[in-house]
This record gives C-alpha cells, structure tokens and sequence, in this order.
C-alpha cells in the first residue's frame, strides 16, 4: 500500500520491507535525517563504525557469510569516496552491497558545496549500478530496484546517491511488489543444445577437471550441493579459486587443493594436461590462468557463467553456457544422469594415478622449526584447535591469505571470506566485524598480516564498543611479506621499502582498545596460546611472530605457464623424481 512519507523515512522504511537487519555506518550532515529516522526505530540495527571503508568492508563480510546483501550508509563528499576501496573490491569479488550516500541539497549541486563531491561519477566504475536521486517520489522505488540489481544476475555492489532536501521533503512510498524492476532480467537458464554439447563432452573425457570459483557459492547452496553430487557420481578431480573454497568440502576425496599462482602442484599439472576443463562460476583471472597462450592447452572448455561478458573474455571456451550456477549445473547433472551417468571410466583411472603421482611431490611442504614458529605451523595448528567448531574466516591479504587458504581446510560455503579480485589490504579486520555481527554466537577469526591489519586496525573499537569476540590472529614476519618475496625472487633481493621501522606493541594496542593481547614466539608455547585466545569471550589480538624470511610455496611467476611452478626446498626431490617444475 502507498503512504505518504519523509525521504529519510522511505530509507528505512524500504530497508525493513527488504528484509534489512543491519547497516554498517558512519553519520554525516547529509546523512542526518536518515539517522534522525534510525533513532526512531529498533527494528534494524546500525554499527557504527569508525571509517567508511571499514562499514563497506564490514557489510562484504556480513553478506559473504549469509548470502544476504550487505548495507551502508555514509555521509556526502569524503565519506562516499572513503567507500569506493569497499565498492570496488564487492564489484571484483561479485559481493552483494546497498551503499546509501548522502549528497548535499539539489540546488546546491555543481557549486562545489561543503562536503560536495560528484559521487554517481566517482563510483560508476566500481559499481554494478548507481543513482541519483532528485525526487523524494522517486526514492522508495529506486531503493527496491536497487536491491533487485545487486542480488540478481552477477551480484554486486550499488550505490543511491539522495540529496538531504529529498531526505526531508515528503512524497509517496512505494512498497517493493510495486517497484520497477522487469527491465533487469539476467539470464539464468542455459542453453539445451549447450548442456547437451557439456554433457557429451563428460561422457567421454579421460582426464576431467572441475574448475570452480565463487560463482557457485554465490549461486546459493543448491548449487554447492548439486556440484557435491555430480563431482561423487562422476569420480572427476575438482579444484578450485581462492574465491571458491568451500563449495566442495576440503576433506573430500576427489579434492586437489586451490588453483593457480599459489595452488597445489596436482591442481595446477591437472589443469596443464586435463582433456576437458568444466569452468563453473568462476572468470580465467590471471592469477588463475598464468600465461593465456599456454593455459590448459589442449583441453575442450567448458564455460558456465551468469555474466555475458565473462564468457569468451580472457580464455576462448569451446562451450559457452550463459546462466545462473545453480540451475545450469541441475540442468546439467540431470541429463547425465538420464544418460546414464557415463564416463570413460578406465581413461578416468589412469588420469587418476598421474594425479596421484603429482601428489606425492607433496607441493605444501615446509621445513619446520622447534626455535622460530613458521607461519605455515602457525596455521596447521590454528586448524587442528578449531576443526569442527562452528567457525569462520576472514584473511587480509598477502602471504598469511595464501597460506590460510592453502592450510585452514573449508567444508562448507561461506566460511571463508577474503578480498579476492582486488586484493584489498585492510579488508580482513571489518570484514570479521561483519560476520561476527550476522553470527554472534560463532568463531570469527581473521588470519592477518601485521602490514594489513595495521591499515583498518581503528576497527577494534568498533569490536571493542559492540562486544564482538572477533579473534585477529597475526602472523608477523616484520615485513611486507609478498612484497618481500617478490623482491626476492624476481627483483634480484632488492628490498625496497617491504619492511615498516615503527610497528607497534600489538598487546598493548590490544589493551588500549579493551581487548585481549597475546603475544607468542616459541613454537613450544603456541597450542596453549591458541587457546587461551579461543577461550577468551571478547575481542583478542594475537601477535604471533613467525620466520621472517619465509616464501610462500608453490608459486607460479607472473606471466608463466602452470607448468613453471617453483617450489620450495622440502618439495624439491619428489618434484625432480617427477618431472616438469622449475625448482628454487
């Protein structure tokens, strides 16, 4: 039913009838009849946070870890450009995000008012859609289609810019069954004659893979499931992108490990020699696919993508299939099944043991320490102490997001949240808050690096101020880990500016922010240090000083082929026993 209403109101008004319970904020003057209009109500709650890039990266974690979008609200001028990093880096990974910015009055545009800034220009780049909006009439509806852009099709971020007079002037609030929202109508089923081409090209590969990113967990969890079923009926090999941990369980047995320049040496070989790549969810990134001419080269490609313009952009696909994950896997993994499950069994066997012998070079190796803790350690043991909890992990980015997405073991969808596409620096701190927020009762951990957590460490006192017992679990190495090793291995051990001088006492930063410090350097001591951090019931920042000179294994060079991989010392007999690396 239409009712006549505020601007301010209609926000949060159309926030309740979208099913909004939370919105991560920082309040302005642009913004200040909105937060008039949350003081009034209790129904949704506001986190305040204490940068606006912090409430973006917050709501990323929030909607990665429910499937639910993530919502903000900042001020005009320099609050809506402190959001762009977030919006960026939710456009890259495919995140679901409301951004509401404030904007100074309409008669005031283009006159380079207080705290003005032209923010539909700005963010164009960084967001699936955006709008400003001049007619308080026009605001409920732009709200609800906004809502309906960044959940359907490829999600992502949008952003809707509202002046502070529409805030304040009344006009008619339209509920969501009335919005427009026809003219978006992404494609979601595949093309028949396409999954029967996929189909057939199942029945008779001899060395298979899945391949699968993000897409499938963003996809919902019939598409985790469906994917589950067909990869166990099939006995195909499945790996995946740093995005798509999760959507198959890392315990499984047809698991390979992640993909690309930091993934395991069976993964990235099977990729190299398979006969058919089936490609679900996910975009042939270049920290996927290595050096394009040489990427999986004699393989029939397989594509299943809700986005148009992923198909055929960085890698030609022989069979392109347009629509959502979910339903095209269904699609597909039916007509098999009503085909009669067909493989080529015995080819699927012998690719099978090459797997296994590429297994045994045993790519994740590492020479361990009893006087210095390796941070590959460091996360085993972080693993066995919280395997089975109800657990979730975020990651800033660098050295410690490898290493955790390579040793910290995901079974289900969206338990692991990380800054992919962008590599956002800073993004892991906020975006625990976010998950913490949406599952206050679970384990929110974030695996940091000392670099990264230092650019949004202001967020613990938004941990601290709403009691979230978010555990930051730092591996300090003192240096711009990733930096550092690529200075070392491709810039002739050049160390230009990949280590701070200044690093704080984190324990004592800890506590100046009313939270728990730990501080732990013996390899000896750290299983009683993890758990004295798990059992803590509030916030802790745990400093964990690891081998500062530690490379992160395997890696593919940038601009190399899957089959140039260096490895490290403990894996280098079995690699040479086994052929085809290039070894360090």
């Amino acid at each position: 039913m239409t009712r006549q209403m505020t601007g301010a109101k209609m926000v949060i008004q159309a926030l309740k009838d979208q099913g909004v319970d939370t919105v991560f904020g920082y309040p302005g003057g642009a913004v200040l009849p909105i937060y008039d209009e949350i003081f009034k109500q209790n129904d949704i709650r506001h986190i305040l946070v204490r940068h606006e890039q912090g409430a973006t990266h917050a709501a990323e974690g929030y909607a990665r870890s429910t499937g639910k979008p993530g919502v903000v609200l900042v001020t005009s001028g320099p609050g809506a450009t402190n959001a762009v990093t977030g919006m960026t880096d939710a456009l890259m990974d495919s995140i679901p995000m409301i951004v509401l910015t404030g904007q100074v009055p309409t008669f005031m545009i283009g006159n380079d008012a207080f705290q003005e800034a032209d923010t539909v220009g700005i963010t164009r780049p960084c967001t699936k859609h955006n709008w400003l909006v001049k007619d308080t009439d026009m605001l409920a509806d732009t709200i609800h289609q906004a809502f309906h852009v960044a959940t359907n099709g490829r999600p992502g971020p949008v952003l809707i810019d509202i002046p502070k007079d529409v805030q304040f002037a009344t006009g008619t609030y339209v509920p969501p069954k009335e919005a427009r929202v026809s003219h978006y109508a992404p494609q979601t089923e595949g093309d028949a004659d396409m999954i029967l081409a996929a189909v057939e090209a199942i029945e008779e590969a001899e060395r298979p893979i899945f391949y699968t990113g993000g897409g499938v967990i963003n996809s919902g969890p019939e598409a985790s499931a469906v994917l589950r079923r067909f990869v166990g009926e099939s006995g195909f090999p499945i790996t995946s992108t740093l995005m798509g941990l999760g959507a198959y369980p890392a315990s499984g047995e047809a698991w390979l490990g992640m993909l690309g320049m930091h993934g395991t040496y069976e993964a990235n070989w099977a990729m190299h020699d398979c006969d058919l790549m089936l490609c679900i969810g996910a975009r042939f990134d270049d920290r996927i696919t290595g050096r394009t001419d040489a990427f999986s080269p004699g393989s029939v490609k397989v594509h299943v993508d809700i986005d148009p313009s992923s198909i055929n952009k960085n890698i030609h696909v022989n069979i392109p299939i347009i629509g959502d994950v979910g339903a095209v896997l269904q699609a597909m993994y039916d007509l098999w099944v009503k085909r009669g499950r067909k493989t080529a069994s015995e080819g699927v066997k012998a690719w099978w043991t090459q797997i296994e012998s590429w297994k045994a070079v045993k790519s994740l190796n590492y020479t361990n320490s009893t006087e210095t803790i390796k941070p590959q350690y460091a996360l085993e043991r972080l693993e066995a102490l919280t395997k089975g909890r109800d657990r979730y992990v975020t990651t800033e980015v660098g050295q410690h997001q490898m290493w955790a997405a390579q040793f910290l073991g995901f079974e289900d969808p969206h338990r692991w949240m990380t800054s992919g596409g962008l590599g956002t620096m800073g993004y892991g701190l906020p975006a625990s808050i976010g998950v913490q927020i949406a599952h206050p009762d679970a384990l929110v951990i974030n695996v940091a690096g000392e670099a990264s957590w230092l650019m949004n460490m202001q967020e613990m006192g938004t941990a601290a101020q709403y009691r979230l017992p978010v555990k930051q679990f730092i591996l300090n190495n003192e240096r711009l880990g990733m930096v550092r090793q690529w200075q070392e291995l491709l810039h002739g051990e050049r160390y230009s500016q990949s280590w701070s001088e200044a690093l704080p006492d984190f324990v004592k930063l800890a506590e100046a922010f009313g939270a728990k410090g730990i501080l732990c350097s013996d390899p000896a001591d750290l299983d009683d240090a993890i758990m004295e951090m798990l059992n803590h019931d509030g916030p802790v920042l745990f400093d964990c000083l690891v081998e500062k000179h530690e490379n992160c294994f395997p890696m593919i060079p940038s601009g190399k082929a899957h089959n140039e991989m260096l490895l490290g010392d403990a894996s280098t007999a079995d690699a040479i026993d086994s052929g085809g690396a290039v070894l360090v």
